[in-house]
């Protein structure tokens, strides 16, 4: 659920301040230092579990871990967005392993969700409708005439093209792990293509969006 985050955080980001937003609010996005360890618990905690006490338990460490990350959120009073999507994908991912009776299946969700994300990337580019620029659209209360200007339209094409190359390298790399049974390996994958990976792809998303409302700003015809 990483690539949902990216793009309405971004997005939601350049709109409200209107003004360039420094590396560590990218960090601040992702829920700073303790997001990042949030958002790492539960896949850790399942590797660990598997690897010493074997999946039941790891299954049931990983949920209670997911759901200990959300009730700290909640009474901390921060934003709840990283955890409730870690928890979503950790409770599909103990479901699927839970049916299957095997490990790797706890990481089959989140695959599948990149080469799906990947697809829709690339689509919407095809249609010239970038996926980036229509959420930005959307957020801003815009019709879709910027589509009309063409510095707009290349900038949200590219980053676009961007989001479908990570998510397809993401699928490509982890599903590898996943058809090859290096479990261990796909806990690693999914932690240091997660967040990381958001620092930088968030970077460019904002760089697009700067692009589009320096062109097209508030009150001028598009």
């Amino acid at each position: 659920m990483t690539n949902y985050t990216e793009i309405t955080g971004s997005v939601r980001s350049v709109f409200m301040t209107g003004t360039p937003t420094p590396a560590s609010a990218l960090l601040t996005r992702a829920g700073g230092i303790r997001g990042l360890v949030y958002t790492a618990l539960p896949v850790t905690t399942f590797a660990a579990g598997n690897a010493i006490a074997g999946l039941m338990p790891a299954l049931i460490a990983a949920v209670v871990a997911g759901a200990l990350v959300m009730t700290v959120q909640l009474v901390r009073r921060e934003s709840t967005r990283p955890a409730m999507f870690g928890f979503a994908g950790v409770a599909a991912g103990a479901g699927f392993a839970l049916v299957t009776g095997r490990a790797k299946d706890f990481y089959l969700p989140g695959i599948w969700m990149y080469l799906a994300l990947a697809v829709l990337f690339t689509a919407s580019v095809l249609a010239r409708r970038p996926l980036i620029g229509v959420v930005w659209a959307w957020m801003t209360g815009r019709d879709d005439t910027w589509r009309r200007t063409r510095r707009v339209r290349i900038a949200f094409d590219l980053v676009t093209l961007m989001m479908a190359a990570v998510s397809a390298t993401r699928f490509a790399v982890q599903f590898y792990l996943y058809d090859t049974d290096q479990e261990g390996l796909l806990a690693v994958a999914r932690i240091a293509m997660g967040w990381p990976v958001f620092l930088l792809t968030s970077t460019l998303i904002y760089l697009a969006i700067r692009t589009a409302m320096r062109t097209l700003p508030r009150g001028v015809p598009e």
